[in-house]
């Protein structure tokens, strides 16, 4: 248990995929947590029933006002906004609007009611095209789509609201995440999901025909896209060792969260199809707008600085847990 675990935290998006893991990781912690999430992309039963939940948009000051007025909020977790590459190119305005404007307005709230701790859902799309991989914490932001660039600005104002308020922050970087909950409690749920291993368990599980591998003339060892998975729930492990972090008094912080090791597309299906004994019916498609070659995590800084060790960096216990929770959706929807 943590050694500031009487803290309240406020979740944002903490029914959603990755918000979820974090709500068990703090419970788990010992801290006591309350969820806000307009259940867009999220589920109400991702939620222990015993945490308290708040169904709303960031987006709504007045119940912002209510919940930070109402408790006394030791920092504020930051997981709400939108997340697809593809659609971020398409419809920009909705992004700048969910990631950046609304975050602009709870970082004010946060600021308002003396919530000087925050911990935000950035994303390893803020380097773009980076030069160099592995890519360290140094590299120059240089985001080619809305979604990284919608974040980049958010990362600037957490950055400037702490040079002008007692406000601290760790803004984590993600890379891809996946798999699930070990213990099959929360997985990705949101139906056209777009993460490549999320679409190869549902073709697994019998929920889609196959799945589009989406270029094939990159710059890497195959022609296809290289990632850094990280498994959720070791992510989750990081936002708690941030939140301790900072409620110990730590300078504000932007690390990465990868393993520092890169599969590509080709090889992420063929461990897919290695682990499940089945095909996943590939086929072969032109390039997504905005999707880099390569994006591998330099995670040194999250390591020496927040102590975080991965418990599940294994990519085939990545797919077998991916694939295990859709075992567990497919209960819940009989």
């Amino acid at each position: 248990m943590s050694t500031s675990a009487s803290a309240t935290i406020l979740v944002t998006g903490g029914a959603g995929y990755i918000g979820s893991h974090a709500v068990l990781a703090l419970d788990a912690a010992g801290y006591r947590v309350i969820v806000i999430d307009n259940l867009s992309t999220g589920f109400r039963w991702a939620v222990p029933a015993h945490i308290e939940f708040h169904q709303g948009d960031i987006a709504d000051r007045g119940l912002i006002d209510t919940i930070m007025t109402r408790n006394t909020i030791g920092a504020v977790m930051h997981f709400a906004g939108s997340i697809i590459v593809p659609e971020s190119v398409a419809d920009p305005l909705k992004y700048y609007r969910n990631n950046t404007a609304n975050s602009r307005d709870l970082i004010e709230a946060a600021v308002a009611h003396n919530i000087g701790c925050f911990v935000f859902s950035s994303t390893a799309a803020v380097y773009g095209e980076p030069d160099v991989v592995p890519i360290d914490e140094s590299t120059p932001p240089h985001p080619i789509n809305p979604y990284g660039a919608s974040k980049l600005m958010t990362e600037w104002m957490l950055r400037d609201t702490a040079s002008a308020h007692p406000f601290r922050y760790v803004a984590l970087r993600y890379f891809n995440v996946a798999g699930a909950d070990p213990a099959g409690r929360a997985g990705q749920s949101t139906a056209g999901a777009t993460h490549l291993l999320k679409i190869a368990s549902e073709v697994i599980a019998g929920r889609r025909e196959g799945i589009a591998v989406f270029g094939t003339d990159y710059p890497t060892s195959d022609g296809t896209a290289v990632r850094d998975y990280i498994h959720v729930s070791d992510l989750a492990e990081a936002h708690v060792r941030a939140l301790d972090y900072l409620l110990a008094g730590g300078a504000p912080l932007v690390a990465n969260c990868g393993y520092g090791i890169g599969f590509s597309v080709t090889e992420v299906l063929d461990a897919v199809e290695e682990v499940a004994g089945a095909s996943v019916n590939r086929r072969l498609a032109d390039r997504r707008p905005g999707d880099p070659p390569a994006l591998v995590a330099d995670s040194r800084l999250v390591r020496e600085r927040l102590g975080w060790t991965p418990r599940h960096a294994d990519l085939r216990q990545i797919i077998e847990h991916a694939i295990a929770w859709e075992e567990v959706l497919a209960a819940k929807a009989a």
